[in-house]
């Protein structure tokens, strides 16, 4: 898939995997939106992209996805600065040590790393059918992870239930599976395809953003950080699904290294996947449209 030409946005573009995919797409001739949560971080971001991609097409979008406001605000702005996106990466994702609630009165695991990329892409769908609809295809890509657990639809925010960290960021990132299952079905026809990711296991900061991180990942990255792939390479599985020709018609379906992998069962479950969009729905405030 030709670059030059193409409008692509990427969550959590300031630093790790994000960071790497969109720095691949400018230099490949992208144009490409950074979308971050702090200012700071994402003008830093946007600099040093420049620099590499030797070009200055890239803009710095500042939307907190823990608050469905801001989601709003920054499609919204999307809509203001492109009449085309080419290419979607929901990349953008973190854990919390403790539970929380966002201001919208969600679990914050739940909110930032299923419902975001859920309302923003949402949001965004016209502007991605309009870019499939300039003959080059349009393509959005989820950043999942690779862990078998289900999600439970009765207790999403972990209001009834013992919080545990990694079992929350497990569920809310299943939820990226059945999203782009569901997501897939309704696009069917529309040249607008959607993949989720599984990216391998590479030096991040999960779990960056909470103020009280747990220390288990923070130690681990000190002591075993040295071990493992940099976020460049991680980059790789992402940007295979973003441009790659043998993928250009494929839709719905969950990758590791460039092949389709298992997904939990839950997430094959066509029933299961139209009741979390149902759900979901309910919490961003769209309507549940059939499709």
């Amino acid at each position: 898939m030709a670059l030059t030409g193409s409008t692509a946005l990427v969550t959590g573009a300031n630093s790790g995997l994000g960071r790497a995919v969109a720095t691949a797409l400018a230099k490949d001739g992208a144009r490409v939106l950074l979308l971050c949560r702090s200012a700071e971080r994402g003008a830093e971001a946007r600099t040093a992209i420049v620099q590499e991609a030797g070009h200055d097409r890239v803009e710095l979008l500042v939307c907190d996805l823990a608050s469905q406001a801001d989601i709003r605000a920054a499609a919204a702005e999307v809509h203001a600065r492109t009449e085309a996106l080419h290419l979607l990466v929901n990349n953008a994702g973190t854990a919390f040590a403790e539970r929380g609630l966002t201001v919208d009165g969600i679990e914050r695991t739940l909110a930032v790393d299923h419902l975001g990329p859920f309302l923003l892409t949402n949001l965004l769908l016209d502007l991605l059918q309009a870019g499939a609809g300039q003959g080059r295809g349009a393509r959005i890509v989820n950043v999942g992870t690779k862990i078998d657990t289900a999600m439970d639809f009765s207790d999403l925010s972990w209001e009834r239930r013992p919080y545990r960290m990694m079992a929350a960021y497990g569920e809310a990132k299943l939820g990226n599976i059945h999203f782009t299952r569901e997501l897939a079905r309704r696009l069917r026809g529309t040249g607008v395809t959607v993949n989720c990711v599984f990216p391998g296991v590479f030096l991040s900061n999960l779990g960056g953003t909470d103020g009280a991180q747990n220390w288990a990942l923070k130690l681990f990255a000190k002591t075993l950080g040295w071990a493992l792939p940099k976020p460049e390479r991680a980059a790789e599985r992402v940007l295979y699904l973003l441009t790659a020709a043998d993928v250009a018609g494929v839709s719905g379906e969950y990758f590791g290294d460039r092949k389709r992998i298992r997904a939990p069962d839950q997430a094959n479950d066509p029933a299961a996947n139209a009741e979390l969009w149902r759900l979901s729905a309910e919490l961003v405030g769209l309507e549940a449209r059939e499709a």
